[in-house]
């Protein structure tokens, strides 16, 4: 059968709806009421309570060896069980998570952290008979030597150790140890290149 131009319907144009501009008058009378909203004031003072708890406070108990560079939207755990190098550069919205009591975290100096990385030094245990969230949090140390790169969106894990002169691609997620130089991506990391290591000795946590 032969397809013909009076076998094709044309569909019928789409015929957008407009959309509507508020007055000068009513974007006033939003803004008053958001300014006078109790609940707009309350979520503010969560958001003011969880900065502090999360980034200004610890920001007090973290260990530096010298100058870094912390992005405001950072957050920390038990800031007291982590130490950054000389010239640390902490990327927008990474957090790092020491444990309570032995989950350490190390870094060397020149440490870059690209935008939203987690390092944590902590774990939940799930053996079977009660939620995870009630169980007993494990704490091993991570431990990370000196020019050491995490792209975007990588996520270390407790008990790691890398090595100087890493680089981490982004989205990798590290569950193991990585030797110096070496250039890794990928869940779970696998190497896929080396640099030459220039820096001295991994430091120990």
């Amino acid at each position: 059968m032969t397809v013909t131009a009076e076998h094709i319907t044309a569909s019928p144009p789409k015929v957008g709806i407009p959309k509507q501009s508020l007055t000068r008058g009513e974007r006033q009378l939003r803004a008053l009421r958001s300014v006078l909203d109790p609940r707009a004031w309350l979520h503010l003072f969560r958001l003011l309570n969880y900065y502090n708890h999360t980034h200004v406070a610890p920001r007090r108990e973290l260990v530096t060896q010298g100058p870094c560079t912390i992005s405001p939207t950072a957050s920390f755990a038990n800031a007291r069980n982590i130490c950054l190098g000389h010239a640390a550069h902490i990327g927008a919205n990474c957090s790092l998570w020491a444990g309570q009591t032995r989950g350490t975290i190390c870094a060397g100096d020149n440490l870059l952290l690209g935008p939203n990385v987690t390092i944590t030094a902590a774990n939940y245990d799930f053996h079977a008979g009660t939620p995870v969230s009630k169980q007993p949090m494990t704490e091993r140390p991570v431990t990370i030597g000196h020019d050491v790169w995490i792209g975007a969106n990588a996520t270390v894990l407790p008990g790691v150790k890398i090595g100087n002169g890493v680089i981490i691609g982004a989205g990798a997620v590290v569950s193991k140890d990585i030797a110096a130089g070496e250039v890794v991506t990928g869940s779970p990391a696998k190497p896929v290149a080396q640099r030459q290591v220039v820096v001295g000795p991994v430091i120990k946590a």
